[in-house]
């Protein structure tokens, strides 16, 4: 009598490793990320750059278009690990020039690097999860990914701003690139005997076209966060115009209908990078806010991002769990729900001085929304896509989300510059982010629905 096989699961004995691997990746970009919140009104105060404060945000992300673009096409085309180790090493050298820098161009430098990798290595990710992991746990493992947020949503925020208060905010990059470089070695090694596929030959022409206009939505991203270091009358006028070239621009490296909420995979598309767009710049200036509106120290507006992390972890953890009870319309209106409750609560805190607590656990709904949504979005795309294409459809899902931050957060930075600081500064932003999170109803109610609930 032969036992029964145990079920696959993303711990068995043949993808542990890489499980482990991908996970600590991501692990190591959440600390950054926290840590690129908590600290950049530092740095930029260091710096002598307030004014260029949101184009370090918006240049990683306008940047990482390329690294989507070029990684997705390098998956399709030979598979994913010399794109995820491309990725990886861009990753880890941009940390040590933002970490190196002396003026604020040099840090924005090490960004624009940075950029490049992250973008590279989440599509990289992705398509590794699609070529090792049957579609059963795609919804596990994405759930894991969000997971690894949880530890450095509890240590992340107040870690880095106690560095940058104490010691010395550069170590917030350094830090995170020697710890980097260390997972990037045990996930080369645990890759080297898997079988990732080989892919299928690319046109050349078409990739390079694509390549371009990345590259033109990257340049045009940056331009319109540099708008706000402009003469007042040319600001907007350049911004704007900006933004309409992005909009052309960025349509053949997403699915047709895409800008127009088709249903299906272009409203999943699109839907992420108006999400990405309302939170992320948000979020930007909730230590901002903290700061300079209540006098929170580095440390303690850190300490207020933690419980948003926290309620993102868990409400991903449910949606792995239970996604396919709540179906992809109520996890959208839910989300939607909790975004937009968030976003009044800040704007009530920064317009009229309420209680910084509004601030703090009002932005925990931010958090677990976008812990239901972030998650379902991604399985819903992989559930859309084939081998033939998840390299560009996860490129797509990857290029909408920087892009829409990239715009969102250079668009709030500009009305900040306009305004010229204070609580009416930050009260644009956050209505911003409402209107924003109004707007993604329309794609949220078209996602349809794709084979994400099939079980082996």
């Amino acid at each position: 009598m032969t036992l029964p096989e145990s079920p696959a699961s993303i711990w068995d004995r043949q993808r542990i490793w890489v499980t482990l691997g991908a996970v600590a990746l991501i692990f190591l970009a959440a600390i950054e990320a926290l840590a690129v919140t908590t600290v950049m009104p530092i740095v930029s105060e260091a710096l002598d750059g307030k004014e260029l404060y949101a184009v370090a945000f918006a240049g990683t992300l306008a940047t990482s278009v390329i690294g989507m673009v070029a990684a997705g096409a390098w998956a399709d085309a030979r598979g994913p690990r010399g794109a995820l180790y491309v990725a990886v090493t861009l990753f880890v050298a941009g940390l040590l020039i933002s970490g190196l820098a002396i003026t604020m161009h040099q840090f924005l430098v090490g960004r624009l690097v940075q950029g490049l990798g992250a973008g590279g290595q989440t599509v990289a990710l992705y398509v590794v999860v699609a070529r090792l992991y049957p579609a059963h746990l795609h919804g596990r493992i994405f759930a894991a990914f969000a997971a690894a947020w949880v530890v450095p949503s509890m240590i992340g925020p107040f870690l880095a701003g106690a560095v940058a208060e104490y010691l010395d905010w550069r170590w917030a990059f350094l830090g995170v690139a020697v710890l980097t470089g260390a997972a990037f070695v045990m996930i080369a090694i645990r890759l080297r005997g898997v079988d990732l596929g080989h892919g299928e030959p690319q046109d050349g022409r078409a990739l390079i076209a694509r390549l371009l206009l990345a590259v033109v939505v990257a340049v045009l991203a940056v331009v319109v966060g540099f708008s706000a270091d402009m003469s007042p009358a040319f600001r907007w006028p350049v911004a704007l115009g900006a933004v309409v070239v992005i909009a052309v621009a960025v349509l053949p490296l997403l699915p047709r209908r895409t800008l127009r909420a088709g249903r299906g995979l272009p409203s999943v598309v699109l839907m992420r990078g108006i999400a990405a767009g309302a939170f992320f710049a948000a979020e930007a200036y909730i230590p901002y806010l903290l700061m300079e509106r209540f006098d929170f120290t580095a440390t303690w507006a850190g300490v207020a991002l933690m419980l948003a992390a926290f309620a993102w972890a868990g409400a991903s953890a449910l949606q792995g769990r239970y996604g396919e009870q709540l179906g992809n319309h109520r996890i959208s209106l839910i989300s939607l729900g909790l975004l937009l409750i968030a976003m009044v609560c800040v704007l009530l805190a920064a317009l009229f001085g309420v209680s910084p607590a509004l601030v703090i656990i009002g932005w925990a709904f931010a958090g677990g929304g976008m812990g239901l949504l972030y998650p379902r979005l991604t399985v819903l795309t992989l559930a859309y896509s084939d081998e033939t294409n998840q390299g560009f459809n996860s490129s797509a899902l990857s290029i909408s989300d920087a892009t829409g931050s990239a715009v969102a957060i250079a668009l709030a930075g500009l009305g900040v510059a306009t305004l010229g600081g204070g609580s009416g500064a930050f009260g644009v932003v956050f209505a911003f982010g409402i209107a924003l999170v109004v707007l993604a109803v329309v794609p949220g109610l078209r996602l349809g629905h794709a084979a994400e609930s099939q079980t082996p």
